[in-house]
């Protein structure tokens, strides 16, 4: 079986979907490193000049875009992680830190879009549902979804 999302160890597969991101987090921390540096080393220049508030200046400009950068880091590691393992098939969604998790009995689960094709797909068995594909083009969602079903008829 050729799968476009999942990774194949032996009898184990694996979907990870996550955000597409330009810079990692420790790339972004670098980067605010030598900013501060820059920053603070221009205000303490005309501090030292006796213009105070230029150094004042900086540290408002640091605050604000540290904050800025925060919320880009507190959502960069959100991601969809879906394996099938033996007679499980186990959906982790993170957002914002938070982990929901669910697991379905292999033959029992279904696996539909919502609403239509390029709607996210739920994941539905034993009273249970949630709903998978943030990460996937919604052009690609039905393709997501026929590649679960497919691992979960032969694997």
């Amino acid at each position: 079986m050729v799968f476009r999302f999942a990774t194949v160890h032996g009898k184990n597969i694996q979907w990870f979907l996550r955000r597409n991101r330009a810079v990692t987090l420790a790339q972004l921390g670098w980067f605010y490193f030598s900013l501060c540096l820059a920053s603070l080393g221009m205000g303490a220049v005309f501090w030292f000049q006796g213009t105070w508030l230029a150094l004042l200046s900086a540290w408002a400009g640091l605050l604000a875009v540290g904050a800025g950068f925060l919320l880009y880091a507190r959502h960069a590691t959100d991601g969809e992680r879906i394996y099938l393992r033996d007679a499980c098939l186990v959906v982790e969604i993170e957002n914002a830190g938070k982990l929901e998790r669910a697991e379905f009995r292999r033959e029992s689960v279904r696996v539909e879009p919502r609403l239509g094709d390029r709607s996210l797909v739920e994941v539905s068995g034993q009273g249970r549902s949630i709903n998978i594909g943030r990460f996937v083009r919604p052009e690609l969602r039905s393709v997501l979804a026929k590649e679960i079903r497919m691992a979960l008829r032969g694997a």
